[in-house]
Protein backbone atom coordinates (compact mmCIF):
# COMPACT_ATOMS: atom_id res chain seq x y z
CA UNK A 1 0.00 0.00 0.00
CA UNK A 2 1.15 3.24 -1.30
CA UNK A 3 0.14 6.79 -0.24
CA UNK A 4 -2.78 6.84 -2.38
CA UNK A 5 -0.92 9.23 -4.44
CA UNK A 6 -2.95 11.82 -3.46
CA UNK A 7 -1.47 15.24 -5.37
CA UNK A 8 -0.70 18.07 -3.11
CA UNK A 9 -2.58 20.89 -3.86
CA UNK A 10 -6.10 18.87 -2.43
CA UNK A 11 -8.31 19.19 0.21
CA UNK A 12 -8.41 16.06 1.39
CA UNK A 13 -11.80 14.53 3.65
CA UNK A 14 -11.54 10.86 5.31
CA UNK A 15 -11.76 8.41 7.79
CA UNK A 16 -9.42 6.04 10.19
CA UNK A 17 -10.42 3.03 12.38
CA UNK A 18 -9.01 4.13 15.72
CA UNK A 19 -8.68 1.33 18.14
CA UNK A 20 -8.22 3.62 21.01
CA UNK A 21 -11.90 5.06 20.52
CA UNK A 22 -12.76 1.62 19.71
CA UNK A 23 -14.12 3.75 16.42
CA UNK A 24 -14.15 5.93 13.07
CA UNK A 25 -12.46 9.38 13.57
CA UNK A 26 -12.49 11.98 10.57
CA UNK A 27 -9.62 12.73 9.46
CA UNK A 28 -7.71 15.36 6.79
CA UNK A 29 -3.81 14.91 5.23
CA UNK A 30 -1.32 17.61 6.08
CA UNK A 31 1.98 17.33 5.18
CA UNK A 32 2.07 14.22 4.27
CA UNK A 33 0.71 13.46 8.13
CA UNK A 34 -2.75 12.22 8.93
CA UNK A 35 -4.63 14.65 11.15
CA UNK A 36 -7.53 13.67 13.40
CA UNK A 37 -9.96 16.63 13.52
CA UNK A 38 -13.02 14.81 14.89
CA UNK A 39 -14.61 17.12 17.06
CA UNK A 40 -17.85 18.02 19.00
CA UNK A 41 -19.01 20.14 15.84
CA UNK A 42 -18.26 18.05 13.36
CA UNK A 43 -17.84 14.64 14.68
CA UNK A 44 -18.66 12.38 11.23
CA UNK A 45 -18.12 13.45 7.49
CA UNK A 46 -21.70 14.04 7.04
CA UNK A 47 -21.91 16.62 9.22
CA UNK A 48 -18.69 18.46 7.27
CA UNK A 49 -20.68 18.42 4.19
CA UNK A 50 -23.26 19.80 5.58
CA UNK A 51 -21.27 22.95 6.17
CA UNK A 52 -21.62 26.30 3.45
CA UNK A 53 -17.49 25.96 3.52
CA UNK A 54 -16.20 22.44 4.10
CA UNK A 55 -13.07 23.03 2.26
CA UNK A 56 -12.54 26.02 4.23
CA UNK A 57 -13.70 24.23 7.41
CA UNK A 58 -11.41 20.72 7.22
CA UNK A 59 -8.01 23.33 5.78
CA UNK A 60 -8.35 25.36 9.54
CA UNK A 61 -9.86 22.19 11.52
CA UNK A 62 -7.83 21.76 14.97
CA UNK A 63 -6.43 18.12 15.14
CA UNK A 64 -3.94 15.73 16.19
CA UNK A 65 -1.41 13.62 14.12
CA UNK A 66 -1.98 10.10 13.97
CA UNK A 67 0.40 9.55 12.23
CA UNK A 68 2.12 9.21 8.64
CA UNK A 69 0.11 8.77 5.83
CA UNK A 70 1.96 6.16 3.96
CA UNK A 71 2.40 4.35 7.95
CA UNK A 72 -1.56 4.07 8.08
CA UNK A 73 -2.21 3.33 4.68
CA UNK A 74 -0.38 0.47 4.83
CA UNK A 75 -2.54 -0.92 8.11
CA UNK A 76 -5.36 -1.64 6.19
CA UNK A 77 -7.58 -4.63 7.73
CA UNK A 78 -5.83 -4.68 10.76
CA UNK A 79 -8.42 -3.26 13.66
CA UNK A 80 -5.72 -3.48 16.10
CA UNK A 81 -4.05 -0.06 14.27
CA UNK A 82 -5.16 3.19 12.67
CA UNK A 83 -6.96 2.33 9.21
CA UNK A 84 -8.62 4.11 6.97
CA UNK A 85 -12.12 3.30 5.82
CA UNK A 86 -14.62 4.45 3.23
CA UNK A 87 -14.94 8.23 3.48
CA UNK A 88 -18.36 8.44 3.96
CA UNK A 89 -20.41 7.79 6.75
CA UNK A 90 -24.09 8.15 7.41
CA UNK A 91 -24.50 9.22 3.67
CA UNK A 92 -26.70 6.93 1.68
CA UNK A 93 -25.03 5.45 -0.72
CA UNK A 94 -26.50 5.71 -4.73
CA UNK A 95 -25.34 4.68 -7.53
CA UNK A 96 -26.05 5.59 -11.38
CA UNK A 97 -25.89 3.03 -14.36
CA UNK A 98 -25.84 3.00 -18.16
CA UNK A 99 -24.68 6.25 -18.12
CA UNK A 100 -21.98 6.06 -20.87
CA UNK A 101 -22.81 5.16 -24.65
CA UNK A 102 -20.41 1.83 -24.78
CA UNK A 103 -21.23 0.51 -21.21
CA UNK A 104 -24.79 0.91 -22.54
CA UNK A 105 -24.14 -1.34 -25.27
CA UNK A 106 -22.42 -4.09 -22.97
CA UNK A 107 -25.74 -3.84 -20.73
CA UNK A 108 -27.88 -4.58 -23.88
CA UNK A 109 -25.45 -7.54 -24.83
CA UNK A 110 -25.64 -9.03 -20.81
CA UNK A 111 -29.69 -8.92 -21.32
CA UNK A 112 -29.49 -10.24 -24.59
CA UNK A 113 -27.19 -13.10 -23.28
CA UNK A 114 -29.36 -13.92 -20.35
CA UNK A 115 -26.21 -14.51 -18.51
CA UNK A 116 -23.76 -16.23 -21.03
CA UNK A 117 -20.65 -15.24 -21.96
CA UNK A 118 -20.50 -17.23 -25.47
CA UNK A 119 -23.70 -15.86 -26.16
CA UNK A 120 -22.31 -12.14 -25.58
CA UNK A 121 -19.80 -12.73 -28.03
CA UNK A 122 -22.17 -13.22 -30.86
CA UNK A 123 -24.69 -10.94 -29.71
CA UNK A 124 -21.96 -8.29 -29.77
CA UNK A 125 -21.48 -7.38 -33.05
CA UNK A 126 -24.87 -7.09 -34.29
CA UNK A 127 -25.72 -4.50 -31.57
CA UNK A 128 -22.27 -2.76 -32.08
CA UNK A 129 -23.20 -2.35 -36.14
CA UNK A 130 -26.13 -0.87 -35.34
CA UNK A 131 -25.40 1.45 -32.18
CA UNK A 132 -22.17 1.24 -31.33
CA UNK A 133 -20.90 4.17 -31.85
CA UNK A 134 -24.01 6.50 -32.29
CA UNK A 135 -25.30 6.94 -29.19
CA UNK A 136 -21.68 8.65 -28.42
CA UNK A 137 -23.21 12.10 -28.87
CA UNK A 138 -26.66 11.82 -28.11
CA UNK A 139 -28.30 13.50 -25.86
CA UNK A 140 -30.26 11.30 -23.58
CA UNK A 141 -34.05 12.32 -23.76
CA UNK A 142 -34.04 14.69 -26.72
CA UNK A 143 -36.11 14.12 -29.81
CA UNK A 144 -33.02 12.15 -31.25
CA UNK A 145 -32.51 9.63 -28.67
CA UNK A 146 -36.36 8.90 -29.68
CA UNK A 147 -35.54 8.62 -33.29
CA UNK A 148 -32.51 5.97 -32.56
CA UNK A 149 -35.00 4.24 -29.79
CA UNK A 150 -37.69 3.79 -32.57
CA UNK A 151 -35.03 2.24 -34.91
CA UNK A 152 -33.99 -0.16 -32.50
CA UNK A 153 -37.62 -0.83 -32.09
CA UNK A 154 -37.75 -2.07 -35.66
CA UNK A 155 -34.51 -4.23 -35.16
CA UNK A 156 -36.07 -5.90 -32.28
CA UNK A 157 -32.98 -4.38 -29.90
CA UNK A 158 -34.81 -1.99 -27.71
CA UNK A 159 -33.93 -2.53 -24.19
CA UNK A 160 -34.30 -1.47 -20.67
CA UNK A 161 -30.72 -0.05 -20.06
CA UNK A 162 -31.23 1.70 -23.58
CA UNK A 163 -34.52 3.19 -22.20
CA UNK A 164 -32.45 4.57 -18.76
CA UNK A 165 -29.31 5.09 -21.41
CA UNK A 166 -30.73 7.42 -23.41
CA UNK A 167 -34.60 8.21 -22.09
CA UNK A 168 -35.59 10.93 -19.93
CA UNK A 169 -35.20 9.27 -16.85
CA UNK A 170 -31.61 7.84 -15.12
CA UNK A 171 -31.24 4.35 -13.44
CA UNK A 172 -30.40 5.53 -10.07
CA UNK A 173 -29.95 2.27 -7.59
CA UNK A 174 -28.96 2.16 -4.17
CA UNK A 175 -25.34 0.52 -3.75
CA UNK A 176 -24.72 -0.08 -0.52
CA UNK A 177 -26.41 0.63 2.78
CA UNK A 178 -25.23 2.97 5.06
CA UNK A 179 -21.52 2.60 6.97
CA UNK A 180 -21.11 -0.82 4.85
CA UNK A 181 -18.83 0.57 2.04
CA UNK A 182 -15.07 -0.53 2.14
CA UNK A 183 -11.96 1.69 1.97
CA UNK A 184 -8.61 1.84 -0.01
CA UNK A 185 -6.61 -1.84 0.80
CA UNK A 186 -9.80 -3.50 1.72
CA UNK A 187 -11.24 -6.94 0.57
CA UNK A 188 -14.08 -6.91 -1.85
CA UNK A 189 -16.47 -9.43 -2.24
CA UNK A 190 -18.39 -10.79 -5.03
CA UNK A 191 -21.10 -13.51 -4.14
CA UNK A 192 -20.34 -16.72 -4.42
CA UNK A 193 -23.33 -17.88 -7.25
CA UNK A 194 -21.56 -15.52 -9.37
CA UNK A 195 -19.20 -17.14 -12.34
CA UNK A 196 -19.03 -13.46 -14.40
CA UNK A 197 -17.96 -10.28 -12.81
CA UNK A 198 -15.95 -7.17 -12.99
CA UNK A 199 -14.88 -4.09 -11.44
CA UNK A 200 -16.25 -0.79 -12.43
CA UNK A 201 -14.13 2.16 -12.01
CA UNK A 202 -16.01 5.21 -10.98
CA UNK A 203 -16.14 8.69 -9.66
CA UNK A 204 -18.08 9.30 -6.87
CA UNK A 205 -19.68 12.40 -5.36
CA UNK A 206 -20.30 13.90 -2.28
CA UNK A 207 -23.55 15.62 -1.80
CA UNK A 208 -25.07 17.72 0.82
CA UNK A 209 -28.63 16.97 1.96
CA UNK A 210 -29.60 20.13 0.04
CA UNK A 211 -28.32 18.78 -2.79
CA UNK A 212 -24.63 20.50 -3.18
CA UNK A 213 -21.80 18.61 -4.27
CA UNK A 214 -18.97 19.10 -2.31
CA UNK A 215 -16.65 17.01 -3.58
CA UNK A 216 -15.48 13.61 -5.08
CA UNK A 217 -13.84 10.28 -4.55
CA UNK A 218 -12.91 6.72 -6.20
CA UNK A 219 -15.46 3.70 -5.86
CA UNK A 220 -15.35 0.37 -7.52
CA UNK A 221 -18.87 -0.42 -8.13
CA UNK A 222 -18.81 -4.24 -8.33
CA UNK A 223 -20.75 -5.69 -10.85
CA UNK A 224 -21.94 -9.44 -11.10
CA UNK A 225 -22.32 -9.56 -14.70
CA UNK A 226 -24.17 -13.07 -14.90
CA UNK A 227 -26.87 -12.17 -12.13
CA UNK A 228 -27.61 -8.73 -13.37
CA UNK A 229 -27.49 -10.30 -16.71
CA UNK A 230 -30.19 -12.84 -16.05
CA UNK A 231 -32.97 -10.33 -15.25
CA UNK A 232 -32.73 -6.53 -14.14
CA UNK A 233 -34.99 -7.32 -10.92
CA UNK A 234 -31.75 -9.39 -9.50
CA UNK A 235 -30.00 -5.77 -9.75
CA UNK A 236 -30.00 -5.83 -6.06
CA UNK A 237 -28.17 -9.15 -5.75
CA UNK A 238 -26.16 -8.29 -8.24
CA UNK A 239 -24.50 -5.36 -6.39
CA UNK A 240 -25.47 -5.06 -2.74
CA UNK A 241 -23.59 -7.97 -1.25
CA UNK A 242 -20.73 -7.69 2.18
CA UNK A 243 -17.94 -5.52 1.00
CA UNK A 244 -19.10 -5.48 -2.94
CA UNK A 245 -18.70 -1.72 -2.64
CA UNK A 246 -15.45 0.31 -2.48
CA UNK A 247 -14.68 4.19 -1.81
CA UNK A 248 -12.13 5.82 -1.44
CA UNK A 249 -9.29 6.58 -1.00
CA UNK A 250 -10.65 9.90 0.69
CA UNK A 251 -13.17 12.80 -0.69
CA UNK A 252 -11.29 15.60 -2.44
CA UNK A 253 -13.37 18.41 -1.60
CA UNK A 254 -14.46 21.47 -3.76
CA UNK A 255 -12.38 24.33 -3.72
CA UNK A 256 -10.48 26.50 -6.44
CA UNK A 257 -8.03 24.10 -7.34
CA UNK A 258 -10.83 21.53 -7.96
CA UNK A 259 -14.53 21.81 -8.98
CA UNK A 260 -17.31 20.00 -10.76
CA UNK A 261 -15.37 20.93 -14.06
CA UNK A 262 -12.83 18.86 -13.17
CA UNK A 263 -14.88 15.90 -12.00
CA UNK A 264 -16.45 16.31 -15.67
CA UNK A 265 -12.83 16.19 -17.73
CA UNK A 266 -11.80 13.41 -15.06
CA UNK A 267 -9.92 10.36 -16.45
CA UNK A 268 -9.63 7.37 -14.44
CA UNK A 269 -7.63 4.56 -15.40
CA UNK A 270 -8.39 0.53 -13.84
CA UNK A 271 -5.34 -2.29 -13.68
CA UNK A 272 -6.25 -5.75 -11.99
CA UNK A 273 -3.84 -8.17 -11.58
CA UNK A 274 -3.86 -11.29 -11.06
CA UNK A 275 -2.25 -14.01 -9.16
CA UNK A 276 -1.62 -15.89 -12.07
CA UNK A 277 0.03 -12.70 -13.52
CA UNK A 278 -2.74 -11.92 -16.07
CA UNK A 279 -2.99 -8.32 -16.25
CA UNK A 280 -6.35 -5.97 -17.06
CA UNK A 281 -5.57 -2.54 -18.42
CA UNK A 282 -8.58 0.01 -18.78
CA UNK A 283 -9.15 3.75 -18.89
CA UNK A 284 -12.90 5.40 -18.76
CA UNK A 285 -13.14 9.63 -19.14
CA UNK A 286 -15.62 11.75 -17.82
CA UNK A 287 -16.11 13.76 -21.03
CA UNK A 288 -18.20 10.62 -22.96
CA UNK A 289 -20.50 10.60 -20.14
CA UNK A 290 -24.34 11.00 -22.00
CA UNK A 291 -25.60 12.64 -18.66
CA UNK A 292 -23.91 15.77 -16.48
CA UNK A 293 -23.46 14.97 -13.42
CA UNK A 294 -25.19 17.59 -12.39
CA UNK A 295 -28.68 16.36 -13.83
CA UNK A 296 -27.83 12.76 -12.51
CA UNK A 297 -27.49 14.67 -8.37
CA UNK A 298 -30.61 16.49 -9.70
CA UNK A 299 -32.47 13.70 -10.53
CA UNK A 300 -31.36 11.45 -7.56
CA UNK A 301 -32.26 14.41 -4.45
CA UNK A 302 -34.66 16.91 -4.94
CA UNK A 303 -38.39 17.93 -3.79
CA UNK A 304 -39.49 14.02 -5.04
CA UNK A 305 -36.88 12.54 -2.70
CA UNK A 306 -35.06 14.02 0.19
CA UNK A 307 -31.92 12.55 2.02
CA UNK A 308 -31.15 14.70 5.68
CA UNK A 309 -28.03 13.00 6.20
CA UNK A 310 -27.11 13.46 2.31
CA UNK A 311 -25.88 10.93 -0.16
CA UNK A 312 -22.82 9.74 -2.12
CA UNK A 313 -23.42 9.27 -5.93
CA UNK A 314 -21.47 6.55 -8.12
CA UNK A 315 -21.77 8.26 -11.67
CA UNK A 316 -21.24 5.15 -13.98
CA UNK A 317 -18.52 4.13 -16.04
CA UNK A 318 -17.41 3.77 -19.58
CA UNK A 319 -15.05 0.87 -18.88
CA UNK A 320 -16.65 -2.88 -19.71
CA UNK A 321 -14.47 -5.44 -20.36
CA UNK A 322 -14.29 -7.87 -23.15
CA UNK A 323 -10.90 -9.02 -23.09
CA UNK A 324 -10.91 -12.69 -23.22
CA UNK A 325 -8.67 -14.25 -19.85
CA UNK A 326 -9.40 -17.73 -20.22
CA UNK A 327 -11.76 -19.36 -22.52
CA UNK A 328 -11.70 -17.62 -26.26
CA UNK A 329 -15.17 -16.12 -26.60
CA UNK A 330 -15.63 -15.36 -22.78
CA UNK A 331 -14.39 -12.40 -22.33
CA UNK A 332 -13.28 -11.49 -18.93
CA UNK A 333 -14.12 -12.23 -15.12
CA UNK A 334 -12.32 -11.76 -11.50
CA UNK A 335 -10.43 -14.47 -9.85
CA UNK A 336 -10.05 -14.81 -6.36
CA UNK A 337 -6.82 -12.90 -5.05
CA UNK A 338 -7.07 -9.94 -8.37
CA UNK A 339 -5.88 -7.13 -7.35
CA UNK A 340 -8.28 -3.84 -8.50
CA UNK A 341 -6.46 -0.02 -8.85
CA UNK A 342 -8.39 2.73 -9.67
CA UNK A 343 -6.30 5.68 -10.00
CA UNK A 344 -6.96 9.55 -11.51
CA UNK A 345 -4.11 12.05 -10.83
CA UNK A 346 -6.84 14.87 -9.05
CA UNK A 347 -8.05 11.78 -6.61
CA UNK A 348 -5.74 9.81 -6.09
CA UNK A 349 -5.69 5.87 -6.26
CA UNK A 350 -8.27 3.53 -4.32
CA UNK A 351 -6.89 -0.21 -4.31
CA UNK A 352 -8.40 -3.54 -3.50
CA UNK A 353 -8.25 -7.10 -2.94
CA UNK A 354 -11.09 -9.62 -4.80
CA UNK A 355 -12.18 -12.42 -2.20
CA UNK A 356 -15.40 -13.94 -2.19
CA UNK A 357 -18.30 -11.75 0.12
CA UNK A 358 -17.88 -14.98 2.48
CA UNK A 359 -14.87 -14.64 3.07
CA UNK A 360 -14.85 -10.81 3.26
CA UNK A 361 -14.95 -9.70 6.91
CA UNK A 362 -18.65 -9.38 7.92
CA UNK A 363 -20.31 -5.99 8.37
CA UNK A 364 -20.78 -5.62 11.84
CA UNK A 365 -20.44 -1.74 12.55
CA UNK A 366 -24.04 -0.45 11.93
CA UNK A 367 -25.72 2.56 12.75
CA UNK A 368 -26.19 1.51 16.47
CA UNK A 369 -23.04 0.70 17.12
CA UNK A 370 -21.76 4.16 15.69
CA UNK A 371 -24.28 5.77 17.20
CA UNK A 372 -23.09 4.44 20.99
CA UNK A 373 -19.64 5.03 20.39
CA UNK A 374 -20.00 8.54 19.61
CA UNK A 375 -22.23 9.00 22.38
CA UNK A 376 -19.80 7.13 24.60
CA UNK A 377 -16.60 9.78 23.39
CA UNK A 378 -18.90 12.68 24.22
CA UNK A 379 -19.33 13.63 20.69
CA UNK A 380 -22.73 13.53 20.39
Amino acid sequence: MTDFNLPADGVFLGRIWSPEARGPSVVTIRDGSVFDITSKQAPTVRDICEMADPAGYVRNAEGTVVGELAEIAGNAGDRGRPHFLAPCDLQAVKACGVTFASSMVERVIEEKAAGDPKKALEIRTRVGDIIGGSLRNIKAGSPQAAQVKAALLIEGLWSQYLEVGIGPDAEVFTKAQVLSSVGPGAEVGLHPVSKWNNPEPEIVLAVSSKGTIVGASLGNDVNLRDVEGRSALLLGKAKDNNASCSIGPMIRLFDKTFTLDDVRQAELDLTVTGEDGYVLEGHSSMKEISRDPADLVAQTLGRHHQYPDGLVLFLGTLFAPTQDRNTPGEGFTHKIGDVVTIASPRLGSLTNTVRLSTQCPEWTFGLASFMRNLAARNLI
